[in-house]
């Protein structure tokens, strides 16, 4: 099969898997039906569990003992603390951090 006919494959693939996610709450919960205790409470813990592990995941390599230190990930990572509590807006806060971290390894560190 051609490159092109993969490519259509995997984009009806993720299609059908995005229409997936979409539809099966529907399925399963109906609508107007009340929504389960349980599904709520995942609904407020899971964001910030995701984005725990997001940032061991990001932090797990940081090299602690060799130079610099791991300052360029401590920089970007409070930055990205700093602007989300200055503005509460989560991607403007990874843009920031991103940019800011590239910035500090390919030019300062």
């Amino acid at each position: 099969m051609t490159e092109n006919g993969h490519a259509i494959i995997v984009i009806i693939v993720m299609g059908m898997a995005v229409l997936a996610t979409r539809i099966v709450p529907v399925l399963v919960f109906g609508r107007g039906e009340k929504v389960p205790e349980l599904i709520l409470y995942l609904g407020r813990v899971v964001p910030y569990t995701a984005m725990g592990l997001l940032i061991v995941y990001c932090l797990r390599d940081m090299p602690v003992l060799e130079a610099p230190h791991g300052l360029p990930e401590i920089i970007a990572l409070a930055a990205v603390t700093v602007t989300y509590l200055w503005k509460r807006n989560t991607i403007f806060s990874v843009v920031i951090g991103t940019a800011l971290y590239m910035f500090l390894v390919q030019s300062v560190f």
